[in-house]
């Protein structure tokens, strides 16, 4: 994926590396096995997984929601590198109606949500019922939202196999590459350039439809 030349609201410089929020790889892995008709992108910033879910889904639509200009011209951009605007919708802030119209009947959707605590009011299955029967991963904003945790672990527990992912410490052991060039960097150099620079430690749900096991099996 080529990237843009700033990032919003989130570490740059991992996402570069390529180990921008390494704990959801498994995760990520599965949303793309599934190869859903839709993925709808809540609080999408530049565009990491909008445009980089679009690279790895050639079939897949993507609605990226994003309430910043920036982040939107941003996103804009970064799917005009990547050859695939003609498959990201991008749209401005997004409320319970709007997410439940996109979701609409489609029952092959994935939702990846990062909206700063925002989360209690879209992820609301009494709001929005077609998050009864699609995954969705997202970020938990507990020190914004206290106790989200439990809130959408009550919410969803009935309907989807829940699993909770922590973030892991970050160390300069993490830097992907060794050169000559990075053996002369100061340490401290190879610790700001992997970390994250998270208010506290973070965690995330990734939430699959019970039914789908069900079909499954």
């Amino acid at each position: 994926m080529r990237y843009v030349k700033v990032s919003q609201g989130s570490a740059y410089i991992p996402k570069l590396l390529g180990i921008y929020e390494r704990e959801l790889v498994t995760q990520v892995e599965a949303l793309i096995a599934r190869a859903p008709r839709l993925v709808v992108d809540l609080g999408a910033g530049e565009g990491y997984y909008a445009v980089g879910l679009a690279c790895r889904l050639p079939q897949t639509r993507v609605v990226a929601f994003e309430m910043e200009a920036v982040g939107r011209q941003a996103l804009h951009d970064m799917a005009a590198l990547n050859g695939v605007s003609e498959r990201v919708d991008i749209r401005g802030k997004c409320e319970a109606a709007d997410l439940a119209a996109t979701l609409g009947d489609e029952t092959d959707a994935v939702v990846v949500c990062d909206v700063e605590g925002y989360e209690e009011k879209l992820l609301d299955p009494v709001a929005v019922p077609a998050l009864k029967r699609v995954p969705i991963l997202v970020e938990l904003h507990d020190f914004i939202i206290p106790q989200i945790t439990e809130v959408l672990s009550e919410r969803f527990g009935g309907t989807h196999h829940i699993t909770h992912i922590w973030q892991e410490p970050r160390a300069r052991a993490d830097f992907p590459w060794r050169s000559l060039g990075t053996s002369l960097l100061p340490g401290r150099y190879l610790d700001w350039s992997v970390s994250e620079w998270r208010p506290v430690r973070m965690a995330w749900f990734w939430m699959e439809p019970l039914q789908s096991d069900a079909a499954g099996s």
